[in-house]
Order: structure tokens, then sequence, then C-alpha cells
């Protein structure tokens, strides 16, 4: 019996250490990513305090431990804090989210809205997420703005760029995706997306290796909305072509935002 034992425990043992080992790869490889788009598209900058938008799912997690990372050692000094804005579901809870943030030393802030009640009850969206989107992104501005930050950092990846422009050219006739940095006047913010090289796929994995406490989004729309549909379409396409993807990605890159710069 203790040898059986015995041989458990060093299973679990050397399993363990694979998952640490490859969490440090993982993160390793994402600080380069992201690295690497702050210093092509200049988005942090000597003395910026820098709010992440925490949803409570993966990507905005694996952001701020990412740019908690970077703020060790990234030679433009930084500061981090965090905000969640909470759309009225009861059933979100961003209490583990909050003692993530402790243990990273970054403070943190819930906002507590009605937009649920706005977008579904008052206003009877049909088409609700891209209202919901915009009230949602008020708040974390206006929040992030009210706590002495002049940059906010949004956790869009690879994936989502690619997505976006998609989406942009199939339903709105034109080639169009957000930028790595955008200054918005009336908040008086700066958003950064930093993780634009970083694949959804990487993120999903280092989510699993560092076992976040993920707040689920109990929205009646969640994942299926157009975007949902786009990003099947393009899984479809990939396994044709396993370039499309990139393909659009590059375009963006010279064809919208060398444009832009």
């Amino acid at each position: 019996m203790s040898e059986n034992t015995d041989s458990i425990k060093n299973i679990l043992n050397n399993e363990d250490a694979a998952k640490q080992t490859a969490r440090k790869a993982l993160m390793k490889r994402m600080l380069s990513l992201t690295r690497k788009a702050v210093q092509d598209y200049e988005l942090i900058r000597d003395g910026d305090r820098i709010c992440v938008g925490i949803s409570g799912g993966k990507d905005s997690m694996a952001l701020l431990t990412v740019l908690a990372g970077l703020r060790r050692f990234y030679p433009q000094k930084f500061e981090l804090c965090a905000v969640s804005v909470s759309p009225g579901y009861d059933e979100m809870d961003f209490s583990p989210v909050a003692e993530y943030c402790l243990g990273l030393d970054v403070e943190y802030r819930i906002v507590k809205t009605q937009i649920k009640d706005i977008v579904f009850d008052i206003r009877n969206e049909k088409n609700p997420c891209a209202l919901c989107a915009n009230l949602r992104r008020g708040a974390l501005n206006d929040n992030a703005k009210q706590m002495g930050c002049n940059v906010v950092a949004l956790g869009h990846h690879r994936d989502d760029i690619i997505e976006t422009a998609f989406l942009s050219l199939s339903y709105e006739g034109r080639f169009y995706c957000f930028s790595p940095k955008t200054y918005l006047e009336r908040s008086e913010v700066t958003v950064i997306r930093p993780f634009l090289y970083v694949d959804e796929y990487e993120i999903k994995n280092f989510a699993r290796l560092e076992g976040y406490p993920v707040v689920k989004n109990p929205c009646p729309m969640d994942k299926t909305s157009k975007r949902a549909e786009v990003k099947a379409l393009i899984k479809e396409l990939e396994k044709k072509n396993r370039s499309f993807g990139m393909n659009i990605f590059g375009a963006v890159k010279r064809g919208i935002w060398e444009e832009k710069s």
C-alpha cells in the first residue's frame, strides 16, 4: 500500500512540476509578445497609471497577470489598477477576482450598474450587445479616470482583431478594426490593447494552468451574437486555408494601422 501511495505521490509531483514548467514557458512567451506590442505601438509611457478592464473572463485576467509581470522589469515605469463593471446580474460574484488582485498588489474596484435592466427591460433592445458594450465601456473609462488613470488596457487578442475585421467586412461592407491605441477625448483616457499579438489558444492554456477565478457570464445573449457566428466561420475556413486568419491580421496591420500611423 505504501509503495503504491509513494508512486502516486511521485506521479502527482511530476505533474505539478510539468504544469509549473509549462506555465513559466507560456508566461515568458506572453510577456515577450506583450512587450513587442507595447514597443511597436508605444502603448506604455513612463509614469502611466493603467487601469485594466476586468470582465472576469480569461482574456482580461491573463492581461492583468502579464501586465503585473511586465511592471516588475519594464524600463518605462507604470502603475496598475483594475476595474470590473457589474452589469446587474446577481449571479456574478467578483469577490474571487478581488482576492486575486490583492495577491498581485493591484488596486481593484467593482462598479455596480443597472446595465442589464436598461438594455433588456427599459430599452428592450433587439440587438443589445452594442448598447451593452458602450455602457460598460463608458462606466469603465469614467471610473478609471476617477482612480487617477490616464490609460485603460483591454484584453483584446489577435483572434478578436481577426474576427472584428471579418465581421466589419461581412456585415458593414468596410474593412475596419479597432486600433492598438486610441485616445478618447470625452473620457480623457487612452485605450490600449497589449495582447494584439497573443493568440486566444495561448490565453486559454495559460488560464487553465493559472487556475483563474473566472466569473461566468449569465447574459442570455452570450455566445449567440454575430461575433460568435463569425468565429465559427473563420474556424471552418481555416480548415481549408490555415493562413486565413493570419492573412486577415496582416491585412489589418498593413491596410488599417499603418495607414493611420
